[in-house]
Formats: structure tokens, sequence, C-alpha cells
């Protein structure tokens, strides 16, 4: 068997998961079609930089598979000798009768056996399944890490400042906006505090992403739960795999990481229409993140922190809408930096580089002028339907067609991101900074922090 994600699996005790393990409930993986399509399934773990592992599932499978039948024939042998007993006892034959109820007996504790041992089987089949990430689409390319990724496209002309341009920190920090240190006393690092205009530049962001998303893309707002229950992160992936990256509260939630953990999961458990795909959902967050992984990286500023908001997209299709809907998607992400005039580029992510459930991710990387470089400020990414069998998620295509939907999620925009992109592409000789003109209106009229 297998022993990719056990130990996280054994360290994770929600009795939630573990139960739903041990059902004959679809797994995220159809191991009938990785019966069928060993080769395609090991071509794409290798993809993803992962040994084969099909004929081990296989074999596990077949375990699976001869333990119910065993255990239906102990069943059916046992309904058929519970009925020669009454046919033995209306015989007066007592002695056949006494055998009869002995094997009953038996058959009783065999097949008690036989299930246990069938639901321990099934759990370990289904909790290794889950641990294995999304396989990549063919046209993703091949790589190990964000090296390797791919350039779609650029947009924007980069900005050219005679002076020396400096990060988000250090101009948030001199208009006296931005405090790290306060922030530290109260919650340690990677928290911030935002004040005065600071504080309302990143809510007249988020705002505006989220008026033209409603207004012109097509997305419905939602304000959804910020804490979420073990199935709930279950199934858009983060567990049992990523349980280090979240935070949990005393009492079982998890905060989530991003919004599209509550919207994906508002279609679990239900069977949808398929003239409602579609479905467009939109949400600005806030976020929360352990950042397991992260010491030393971005360990000043507001890059990588532990509490951050942001506007999610997510999309809920059919199979045949999905490739389409993600390039609809990630152009809706690109409209909010080419309205704020902030450049950046799209990258085509490398098959080392994807998300645990992505098909296939466009990054979207904003430039800032201080670091010299992009930085990722969105990541639209298709699933298929790799969450939507965790969650149980369907639609019906014709009167007896139930299939899964397929989801996508993208930020559309981390908003704390985009204001370090503003800070740095829109700063001025005096320390000053220019509000870019499509966010002038949530801003009350105000045209310049500081100056």
């Amino acid at each position: 068997m297998p022993s990719l994600d056990r130990r996280a699996f054994e360290a994770y005790s929600s009795k939630q998961i573990r139960n739903a393990y041990e059902q004959e409930a679809t797994p995220v993986f159809d191991i009938k079609w990785i019966r069928e399509n060993p080769d395609v399934f090991d071509a794409g773990l290798k993809r993803r930089g992962l040994e084969p592992m099909a004929g081990d599932l296989i074999a596990t499978d077949e375990k699976r598979r001869a333990l119910i039948t065993k255990s239906q024939e102990m069943q059916s042998r046992r309904n058929a000798a519970s009925k020669e007993i009454g046919k033995a006892m209306g015989a007066k034959d007592t002695a056949l009768a006494d055998k009869l109820k002995a094997e009953v007996a038996t058959l009783k504790d065999s097949l008690q056996s036989s299930e246990e041992e069938q639901r321990k089987v099934t759990g370990e089949l289904n909790a290794v399944l889950s641990g294995i990430p999304n396989l990549p689409l063919e046209d993703v390319p091949e790589g190990a890490d964000e090296n390797d990724n791919v350039e779609v496209r650029k947009w924007g002309e980069v900005p050219n400042f005679d002076f020396e341009p400096k990060q988000h920190f250090e101009i948030g920090e001199g208009l006296g906006l931005m405090d790290f240190e306060g922030a530290a006393k109260i919650s340690g690092a990677r928290f911030v505090i935002l004040k005065g205009a600071l504080s309302r530049l990143e809510r007249a962001i988020a705002c505006f992403m989220l008026d033209l998303h409603t207004g012109e893309n097509g997305y419905t707002e939602y304000l959804p739960p910020f804490l979420v229950r073990d199935e709930a992160a279950y199934g858009t992936g983060n567990l049992p795999k990523f349980s280090e990256d979240l935070f949990q509260t005393t009492n079982g939630f998890w905060l989530i990481p991003t919004a599209e953990v509550s919207l994906t999961n508002m279609a679990r458990e239900d069977i949808m229409a398929a003239d409602q795909l579609p479905m467009r959902c939109t949400a600005w967050t806030p976020c929360f993140r352990s950042e397991a992984g992260s010491a030393g990286r971005d360990t000043r500023g507001m890059i990588r922190q532990h509490q951050f908001s942001k506007v999610e997209l997510v999309s809920i299709t059919t199979e045949e809408q999905a490739l389409e809907e993600h390039e609809r998607m990630t152009a809706s992400a690109e409209m909010v930096l080419q309205r704020l005039e902030i450049p950046y580029r799209t990258m085509l992510l490398c098959t080392g580089d994807m998300g645990f459930a992505s098909r296939k991710t466009y990054d979207i990387e904003a430039w800032l002028p201080g670091q010299d470089a992009y930085r990722e400020i969105s990541s639209c990414s298709v699933c298929g339907d790799f969450q939507a069998r965790r969650m149980n998620a369907r639609y019906r295509a014709g009167e007896k067609d139930i299939r899964y939907v397929h989801t996508l999620n993208g930020s559309g925009l981390a908003v704390g991101r985009t204001l370090v992109a503003i800070l740095e592409n829109y700063q001025q000789a005096d320390g000053s900074v220019v509000i870019p003109k499509a966010l002038r209106s949530y801003m009350g009229g105000v045209e310049k922090l500081g100056g």
C-alpha cells in the first residue's frame, strides 16, 4: 500500500473524515478509472514528480472487492440458513436446527470480522487516494518549480523612476500609516496595523474589486462563514494534507485560508440543474494562514502574513464549460490590474509549482518596483471534478445522467498585495503616493496620500 500522506492522515484525528474514508462513497479519484487507465494515471503522477501508484492502489482495491464479495456471500448464506432453521423446526428436526443455529452464529462473527476488515481496507485506500494531488492537463508544462513556469502575456509599462524606489513597508511607515511593531505587540510576527487613509485605501480596493466583478464580470457577491467544519476544509483539499497550514479553534472549527473553502462548499451534497451553471461567486473576506514552511521568506512587510483580506472568485461549471471559464476568470482578475494601471504578467504554472487541487493554474504577478520583481497577486485554477468528488457536488445533465460539477477558483485579487502594488507603483520622490484614478471616488475624492 502506498505510504503517501499516511503520517498526515494518522496525525489528523477527525472522526467525520475517518468515517468518510471508511464508507463506500466515491473517493477523490475513481478507482474504476484507475483500474482501466493505470498507465495514464501513473503518467500523470510522474508529471507531478511522484512514483507510480496504480499497481498498489489496484491491488488494495482487489482486496477490498474480495472482502465485499466474501461478506455478501456470508450474508446470503446466513439469510438462507436462518430460513432453513424455521423449516427444520417445523419438521421437528432439532438436530438440524441446532446445527444451522451454530452455523448462523459462526457466520455472524465471521461477517462482523470481514466487514471490519473491509472498512479498514476501504479507509486505507481512500486515505491514500485523498492525499494524491490532482492530475495536470496535457497543456501544462512540465517542470520542478517556479523557474519552469511559462510567461503567457505581459501588460502595462514598468514605471521608470528618477529616484530609488522604496518597498511598500518603507513607504507605509514613512507615511505613519503602517505599524508592524504595534501589531507585533498584539499578535507577534506577520501582522500589521493599517491606520487612517491607508486603512481606508485597503477598504476602497476591496469595494472597487467587488463592484467590478458583480457589475461587469457577472459574479454574485456573498458574505460566507469565516469558520468551517472539517468536511468543508476536506472538500476543497485543505484537509488532511494541509492541516498544518491552517488555524484551528479550540472547538474544532477551521479559519478559512481563503473564501474558496466557503464558496465552493455551497455546492456540496447537492444536485444542481444544468441551467444553473456556470454559477459564479465572489466574496471579500479575511483569510488566515499559518505560513508553515515559510520561515525566512518575506519576513518584512505585507506580502506574507497570517491574516490578510482577499476578494475571491469561484465558479461551479459543467465539464464542457470549465476550460473556457478558466480563461474568463483569469481575464476578470487581470481586469482589476488594468483598471488600476498596474503592470503585470500572467504565468502558466508548471507541474511542479501547481497547487494540490489544480489541473491547470495561471498566476498573475504584479510588478513591484521596490523589489524590482514581479510578485504573485492572483492564482486562478481549474480543478476538474477533484473537489466535487470530495464534496459530492453534482448536476443533472439529463433525466438519468448525474455528473460531478467542475470547480474553479481564483483571487480577484489579494487585497493586501494590491495595496502593496499601488504603494510601490504610485510612489513619489517626496514619499507621497498618488491614488489610482479608479479608486478616487472610493476615497472621497482624495488624490494623494502624504505630500
